[in-house]
């Protein structure tokens, strides 16, 4: 079983106009309302592959419980902890005139000690143990910074794969106490190996001195239309993008992330985890607006033949 881990979930809703025009009243079309926040969107996605997982995540007030109710609609299996602050918002417009994006992110409310102790809690006894836990996303006001480190310490003690998506000083700590695999973009790369920039042909020896501080087992640095990087202590390998027309970017991350797991969980190796998670960050850039990717388009780019 795969779990996913959401501690900043959201409501997303996306819209789209002709034209933004500052002073303007804009007319949008009816917006779309889904369940997001990283972990979440790790979920849909393996559901959309045909694999099956549990959410865990923090709600609050009347967006916690519509969160909920998409989810159950979706026939995702979910364990929400309750929290006193209502649950955010985020809102998407597309530009019709430019194909512009234009995303709208709140922080999420407060997390109060007991409430961050309440989720924590709750992964330590999932049951049965899952093989793989995916902790994705920011954090909100009130939960530490080593939020995802103490992931990975239940982690390690109940012999679980750990796949941290996340940035800054949290991604950091995780790091220090050690995950099976992380895959960071080249910002957080960056941040990683204490670098302001890295070229493009830096990545490869920066990823493998991360690896080198014992700390984690498995980087897969994404790059875009670049496509990805895979490191290990054994070696590394290039998996290229497939070159595809892009519409947007939103999800491409989480949904390369799902692929990793969904093939990660049937024991497939990793080279070919990866090629699969970056089909699946590939075929979400194909759709517009925050939705995912579509399953026949992840596997057509998938088996594509690799051209020598």
């Amino acid at each position: 079983m795969i779990l996913t881990v959401t501690i900043n979930p959201a409501i997303d809703r996306t819209t789209t106009m002709q034209k933004l025009i500052r002073d303007k009243k804009l007319r949008c079309t009816e917006p779309l309302v889904e369940a997001g926040g990283g972990g979440i969107n790790v979920s849909k996605a393996i559901k959309l592959l045909g694999g099956e997982c549990l959410a865990v995540f923090p709600e609050g007030g009347a967006n916690g419980k519509r969160l909920q109710q998409l989810l159950a609609a979706a026939h995702i299996r979910y364990d929400a902890i309750h929290t006193a602050s209502e649950t955010r918002e985020n809102f998407t417009v597309t530009e019709r005139a430019t194909n512009a994006q234009y995303r709208f992110v709140t922080p999420g409310g407060a997390m109060s000690e007991d409430e961050i102790e309440k989720c924590l809690h709750a992964i330590s006894n999932i049951y049965p143990i899952p093989q793989i836990i995916v902790a994705s996303g920011s954090l909100p006001p009130g939960a530490p910074d080593n939020f995802y480190a103490r992931i990975a310490r239940i982690a390690k003690a109940r012999n679980i794969q750990f796949i941290a998506d996340t940035s800054g000083k949290p991604l950091q700590l995780a790091l220090q106490e050690g995950v099976y695999l992380l895959k960071p973009n080249l910002t957080e790369l960056c941040s990683l190996a204490g670098r302001e920039y890295l070229q493009i042909e830096e990545v490869e020896s920066v990823a493998r001195q991360v690896v080198a501080t014992g700390n984690c087992e498995v980087l897969v640095v994404s790059m875009g239309p670049k496509g990805a990087w895979l490191i290990t202590k054994d070696g590394s390998e290039h998996i290229p993008a497939p070159e595809i027309t892009p519409l947007s970017t939103v999800g491409a991350g989480d949904s390369m992330v799902a692929g990793i797991a969904y093939m990660l969980e049937q024991g497939f190796p990793l080279s070919d985890c990866v090629r699969f998670g970056v089909a699946c960050g590939s075929a979400a850039t194909m759709n517009a607006g925050t939705q995912l990717f579509k399953k026949e388009d992840v596997f057509k780019l998938y088996e594509r033949p690799k051209v020598v």
